[in-house]
């Protein structure tokens, strides 16, 4: 299996740096559709990389996908910034694909309110309690269930029962790189698994229902430490057939930053 997310074929491509998908992106939802947490982990490294400055970091990034992101072909990633300033600037990032007709059309996109940094440990809070260790942690072993995808590129742990009544509590790592070669920053390991908070805070049955979600916004309030990353989330359903997923993201110390996601739920299509 395939020891990175992406490979970078060409930096320097006039439509952005241009990237190839390997199996690891594969979504559970369909095997010709990358799941959203490496393609958000992507747009993140791009807006991170846009005019980067050592004084400043992402404090919010919010992702749309606009549709599939198809998981063969190749893909372009650019950047650019959309409100520069001396203490706060925003960055925007979109990723392409080739189109029905060909032509590369925008799949996702982010942006992400960057801020300038200065010493606060002193004045350190949040007030949501840290998830029980891993050492308390179980694998469910979900990857024998299916071909090479996403799943086969995680350590995860889980704390609670699935579909359980209340939030739902996992420990995840990414076992292989964000890009083939490259150390992922803390911030792309986070995003390489916070949008695994709708399928956490589930409360629905994946035979029966499909639930995807169209965008993930992340608040970060500390930057996580360490490989791990905990989610704690619950996910509300109305009764239209629109969810929205809540949580809260964790190191080993504590809460990082705070997640939501808009879910669209619908019947599982009949095999037959």
């Amino acid at each position: 299996m395939s020891d990175s997310y992406y490979e970078l074929l060409d930096a320097f491509d006039p439509l952005g740096e241009k990237f190839a998908a390997t199996d690891m992106v594969r979504g559970t939802w369909s095997a010709g559709i990358q799941h959203a947490a490496p393609v958000s982990a992507l747009l993140v490294r791009a807006l991170e990389r846009c005019e980067r400055r050592a004084d400043t970091r992402l404090s919010r990034a919010a992702i749309d996908l606009m549709g599939g992101v198809p998981s063969e072909g190749g893909l372009w990633v650019r950047a650019e910034m959309q409100r520069p300033g001396r203490q706060i600037e925003l960055v925007g990032a979109e990723m392409l694909a080739a189109g029905p007709d060909g032509a590369p059309r925008t799949v996702a996109r982010a942006s992400g309110w960057r801020m300038s940094t200065l010493d606060t440990s002193a004045l350190q809070y949040t007030g949501e309690p840290p998830l029980p260790p891993l050492e308390q942690a179980h694998s469910r072993d979900m990857a024998k269930d299916w071909e090479p995808n996403y799943v086969h590129s995680l350590d995860w742990r889980w704390l609670t029962v699935p579909q359980a009544p209340g939030r739902g509590e996992s420990w995840l790592k990414p076992t292989v790189d964000l890009v083939k070669g490259e150390v992922m920053t803390p911030l792309q390991r986070l995003f390489a698994v916070a949008d695994d908070a709708n399928g956490i805070g589930s409360k629905i049955d994946i035979r029966t229902w499909t639930f995807l979600n169209t965008d993930l916004v992340v608040h970060v309030h500390r930057i996580p430490e360490g490989e791990w990353i905990g989610i704690r989330a619950d996910t509300n359903y109305g009764p239209d057939g629109v969810g929205t997923t809540v949580g809260t993201l964790f190191d080993a110390s504590g809460a990082v930053g705070a997640i939501q996601q808009s879910v669209l739920v619908r019947p599982r299509p009949s095999r037959s």
